[in-house]
């Protein structure tokens, strides 16, 4: 079988989409070579880097790269010529696909927090991922929660929504090394102990709040020490952010890193003494994921997917109420003894998920796509 891949999201530094499909992509290679498999990308300099890494895996390079353009006209003639039995994306397929898709749905969060979103990506996705998902072979998603959403949002049957939990790679583990801790730390600007976030500046990370609430601890505790780490690209909406920034007294102790390399994320979840992800809405929740495998005592939110992830490892706050958050996040750096043991616990939680587990999965749904559409050409 011939399975087409829609790895555009690659180098785009989408944190999630981006981190999901070269994960999977990469998982897959080590434990299928029986199929075939095209990768599609958009970015020449990302293409290069994938061209002859493995011996089932060949690269296709689309143009033009816009999504107006990509997913309607180029993409396709692209799936036609690359002769693919069927096609993997993310969200969205083009329009007119003769051949069975699997689509992975992270989230619904723009059909619940449409205000989230600019008009034009409102318009776009409520066009287009209804669309895939009813036309799909298999909907694949990341947790029983968004599972149960998109069925019932999109009223599909059960059985065609799938769950293929996110992983996370042996790269996010505690780092011991205190040289290597105090370099990354030294690289962005960390002078102090922090408390630290990860996640793109737009509203749905509720990264407003969380400025709020460390604004409210500061005044609740004169001596406070730690400075608030905030990691991410600015991605849209994100003014009301920076505005928080400026009316906060204690602006010079926050830092804002924009994106960071992959390779530098484990020793800044390692070196914080609190992980705080305090997101309204979320079909998974990666950085929860990583900074647990990497002994990071968690804070986040006690709604969607995310006490579903966290399990028993962290502590879950209402995402709306600031005094909340400040008082937690006080108690876990007063209580070394639950730190300890929030970081014990969220070690053990996050060995429960692998990129591998993830590959197997999807490639269990891509043979009964596959075995179903044989058998539908074999009756015409």
């Amino acid at each position: 079988m011939r399975i087409g891949i829609d790895a555009h999201a690659i180098g785009s530094q989408s944190t999630g989409n981006e981190t999901y499909i070269k994960n999977l992509i990469l998982a897959l290679a080590e434990i299928d070579r029986l199929n075939e498999y095209v990768l599609f990308f958009t970015r020449p300099e990302v293409a290069r880097q994938w061209e002859g890494r493995f011996p089932n895996v060949r690269v296709q390079l689309i143009r033009p790269h816009t999504p107006y353009a990509r997913i309607p006209v180029s993409f396709p003639l692209a799936m036609y010529r690359a002769g693919v039995d069927l096609i993997h994306v993310q969200y969205t397929a083009p329009p007119f696909c003769h051949k069975p898709i699997v689509v992975t749905i992270h989230d619904l969060s723009f059909e619940h927090f449409p205000q989230f979103f600019t008009p034009r990506e409102r318009f776009f996705f409520r066009r287009t991922i209804p669309h895939t998902a009813r036309r799909a072979a298999k909907v694949l998603t990341v947790s029983e929660y968004s599972r149960r959403d998109i069925i019932n949002t999109y009223r599909l049957p059960p059985e065609k929504v799938v769950v293929t939990p996110n992983g996370v790679g042996p790269e996010f583990r505690p780092t011991r090394d205190e040289e290597r801790l105090q370099a990354v730390k030294k690289k962005y600007g960390i002078e102090r102990p922090y408390l630290l976030s990860v996640g793109n500046l737009q509203p749905r990370k509720n990264l407003a709040r969380l400025i709020k609430a460390y604004s409210r601890l500061r005044e609740m505790v004169e001596d406070f020490r730690h400075q608030l780490v905030i990691v991410g690209k600015r991605a849209w909406l994100y003014r009301n952010i920076l505005h928080e920034v400026n009316r906060s007294p204690y602006a010079g102790d926050m830092v804002f890193t924009g994106y960071v390399p992959e390779s530098d994320l484990p020793d800044l979840y390692s070196g914080a003494t609190v992980f705080v992800y305090p997101s309204i809405f979320e079909g998974f929740g990666l950085p929860v994921l990583e900074a647990m495998a990497c002994g990071t005592p968690v804070i986040t939110s006690n709604s969607s997917s995310l006490p579903e992830v966290v399990g028993e490892a962290g502590l879950m706050v209402d995402p709306y109420d600031e005094e909340a958050w400040a008082r937690t996040i006080l108690r876990v750096i007063e209580d070394r003894q639950l730190r300890n043991e929030l970081a014990e616990r969220s070690v053990q939680q996050a060995a429960r998920f692998s990129w591998h587990r993830t590959a197997e999965l999807t490639l269990a749904v891509y043979r009964e796509v596959g075995a179903r559409a044989s058998i539908e050409v074999a009756r015409r």
